[in-house]
């Protein structure tokens, strides 16, 4: 049975302080939602990393370098629309409501001045979107941009003790959320005991909105006149997701503008494109991975931009998801494997709901070559099937399977993109070349600008410039890149990363808890869940239904202990004291506890 809760990733997604430095070769475009400032605008990089493919010690694309704009992330994305301004561009799945590229466009700018006249906000203030997907996200999202501001985007089936941690680490000053989710936007705001701006939006009809909250209607509607913004530097942050890294709490991805255009750029090139934007007839995608995620934002992005119509689920539900392929007759879709699977083998999905379909990208985890197969025999018609590899902290994309290599190399996430390098890495250091399993790092115009208040995480991701992302792979002699492990100790849970550390320091403020350890285990429906072993306090019993009750209180659904609680009297640690998670999994492993 299908569960009817969202299926969500990441591209096999998880992002220098060495910057992406600006090159000397400039030319200047404006637009109208900006005013100029001395930096250009507009800066195309001609920079390449290195004159071969393969280089004794980095790999690149098996495609030249390209030329990347260096625009804000809102010129760069108006510019596209404006080639597509009477086209239906975002449209709800569920109350059919809709907007314009032109619509997008006025009620973002309008948005813009809003937020800056009406709620005071100063450039560089950071908003927060607690949203599902819904259309409204992404004119909330340019907006924000647009008046000079950063979003950082909030997972909606968090606590309001997740939220808060979240709201106070970036410095939230306004927050944008449903009516239905009001209580707990307050609920959240309320403990950071900061006075925020709640912005709601009516996601259906009857709602009105609540006292205290503000209307976003009111706002994308206002006719305000006040002088338009410089132009910010490409080199500013403009999104902040928040991602685990490779360990520890969620901590927040500083992305520049620079960063995620680049991004769309590399995954629209010729070679890589899903989508044919001088094409007479639209195409259209059913979005149900989450936007509040850099793989459904940024990817949607490059959709977009290049006229596809987005219609959008607030999550996947099967039987909406069935009617919604019914409806609207995708031609393009950016899934994971388990809704890959759901689309194969489900019985409710004829063949013909799928007709339209001609391109896929698949990402969160490797993509079977069976699985694949499958889904091709059902639909019967040409689908090309792309998969990649990437990271919050790189925008996300890393690799792609370029259009021509589809079903050459099973089970591969592709080549590296253009303008990226990749080394694979032993234990040292070292660069281990083709075939042989290593640690990948990655260097390029898409690396993050680093996490947000850590600088000594920032400078410990890095080495040399190198961004390492704590992922083991291999390199075929093709240049193929192949996922083996993970070697961060994150658990996956329905393409959820859920991070150890956050919930051995929930389990450790338990009374009658001295130490806790926290591994993720196998789980048939879920792919992985939390499975704690906890140590008592010397003469305490610990109640494992009520420690079970007390976790659950404090975080969402998918980051409940689903895999059971184990009291044990010693800890696997190493010398220094660190603990052997790894120990853990291997005594599971054998013995099921």
């Amino acid at each position: 049975m299908w569960p009817a809760t969202a299926i969500v990733a990441a591209v096999w997604c998880r992002a220098s302080i060495v910057p992406y430095r600006m090159p000397l070769v400039r030319k200047i475009v404006f637009v109208n939602q900006f005013r100029r400032r001395s930096c250009s605008a507009f800066i195309v990089d001609h920079r390449s990393y290195s004159n071969e493919n393969r280089n004794e010690d980095h790999i690149k694309s098996n495609y030249p370098d390209i030329s990347l704009p260096r625009q804000h992330l809102i010129e760069y994305l108006f510019d596209g629309f404006r080639s597509f301004s009477d086209r239906v561009s975002l449209q709800c799945g569920l109350t059919e409501r809709k907007y314009t590229f032109d619509d997008v466009m006025v009620k973002s700018t309008n948005l813009s001045k809003a937020l800056r006249k009406k709620l005071n906000l100063r450039e560089g203030d950071v908003v927060a979107l607690l949203l599902p997907n819904i259309p409204e996200f992404f004119i909330c999202a340019f907006g924000s941009m647009l008046g000079g501001l950063k979003v950082t985007t909030v997972n909606p089936i968090y606590t309001p003790d997740e939220i808060k941690r979240q709201l106070l680490d970036a410095d939230v000053k306004a927050i944008v959320t449903l009516v239905p989710f009001w209580q707990l936007a307050k609920a959240s705001v309320d403990l950071t005991k900061n006075n925020l701006h709640i912005i709601t939006i009516k996601n259906t009809p009857g709602e009105s909105t609540p006292t205290g909250a503000i209307d976003l209607q009111q706002l994308v509607e206002s006719k305000i006149d006040i002088p338009d913004l410089e132009v910010p530097s490409p080199n500013e942050t403009v999104f902040i997701p928040y991602s685990s890294g490779t360990t520890g709490l969620p901590k927040g991805v500083e992305l520049t503008s620079s960063n995620i255009v680049s991004n769309i750029t590399q995954v629209s090139q010729p070679d890589f494109k899903l989508v044919d934007r001088d094409k007479p007839t639209q195409d259209v995608s059913i979005a149900v991975l989450p936007m509040f995620h850099v793989y459904g934002f940024t990817t949607l992005l490059a959709l977009m931009r290049d006229g596809v119509k987005v219609v959008t689920l607030p999550k996947f539900h099967p039987d909406t998801y069935i009617k919604s392929l019914q409806n609207y007759k995708p031609t393009v879709l950016l899934l994971v494997p388990p809704i890959i699977i759901f689309l194969s083998s489900h019985p409710g999905v004829k063949s013909e709901y799928l007709s339209s379909l001609r391109s896929i990208t698949s990402g969160a985890a490797p993509l079977g070559a069976l699985d694949e197969e499958k889904l091709r025999q059902k639909i019967g018609s040409p689908l090309n099937v792309i998969q990649g590899y990437g990271l919050s902290e790189t925008s996300p994309g890393v690799t792609m399977t370029p259009l021509k290599q589809q079903g050459k190399f099973p089970g591969s996430m592709g080549t590296p993109l253009q303008n990226t390098l990749i080394k694979i890495v032993d234990s040292d250091g070292k660069h281990v070349g083709y075939n042989r399993n290593g640690e990948v790092w990655v260097k390029g115009p898409q690396v993050m600008r680093g996490y947000l208040n850590r600088p000594d995480e920032t400078v410990n991701s890095f080495h040399d410039g190198w961004f390492k992302t704590g992922d083991l792979v291999r390199c075929d002699e093709h240049g193929m890149v192949y996922i083996v492990d993970r070697m961060k100790e994150l658990i996956k849970v329905k393409g959820f990363q859920v991070p150890p550390a956050e919930l051995e320091e929930i389990i450790r403020d338990f009374p009658s808890v001295a130490e806790a350890a926290v591994i993720g285990v196998p789980h048939e429906r879920d792919g992985e869940v939390p499975r704690a072993y906890v140590i008592s306090k010397s003469n305490q019993t610990i109640d494992v239904d009520k420690l079970q009750e007390y976790v659950s209180s404090k975080v969402a659904r998918h980051k409940r202990l689903t895999g059971g609680i184990s009291v044990i009297d010693n800890l696997p640690k190493n010398a220094s004291g660190k603990i052997l998670r790894k120990e853990l999994k291997e005594l599971y492993v054998k013995t099921g506890v």
